[in-house]
């Protein structure tokens, strides 16, 4: 199914990384998206490109989660401009150190020909940091 209304094209990104759909997740994004990531973290910068914020940066994430347990999302807002979304969801997991991660997320999506070509997100770092990144701290 081709989804090409901004906010559906969200919607059915952050629905496809709730349900682990690693094909719909990839198909999300233009080949020359963005992802900007805040903070001082190892993964705070810009990501550019599909496959490197698919398999390096929401990989890179995922190896910082327990093996084997779901990553619950939960989008609970979501508004729309033209070709500018912004979403809120909340994330909850368990961090492979055994810490539990429950994080309120905010991106804002640029849309362009039915993909993804940039986001912004903002999220509690601090949170991110204690407990996915404590050699960090």
């Amino acid at each position: 199914m081709t989804v090409t209304d901004p906010k559906s094209v969200v919607v059915r990104y952050v629905e496809a990384v709730r349900d682990g759909d690693l094909a719909v997740i990839r198909d999300s994004f233009a080949e020359d998206a963005t992802w900007e990531y805040p903070g001082t973290l190892p993964l705070s910068k810009v990501w550019t490109g599909r496959d490197v914020i698919v398999d390096d940066f929401l990989g890179g994430v995922g190896t910082r989660l327990k093996a084997g347990e779901p990553v619950l999302i939960e989008l609970t807002n979501v508004l729309a401009d033209g070709d500018q979304v912004v979403a809120e969801w909340t994330s909850r997991a368990t961090a492979a150190n055994g810490a539990a991660y429950h994080n309120k997320c905010l991106g804002v999506f640029t849309v362009r020909e039915g993909r993804i070509a940039s986001v912004r997100e903002y999220a509690d770092t601090h949170h991110v940091a204690n407990t996915l990144y404590p050699e960090a701290v």
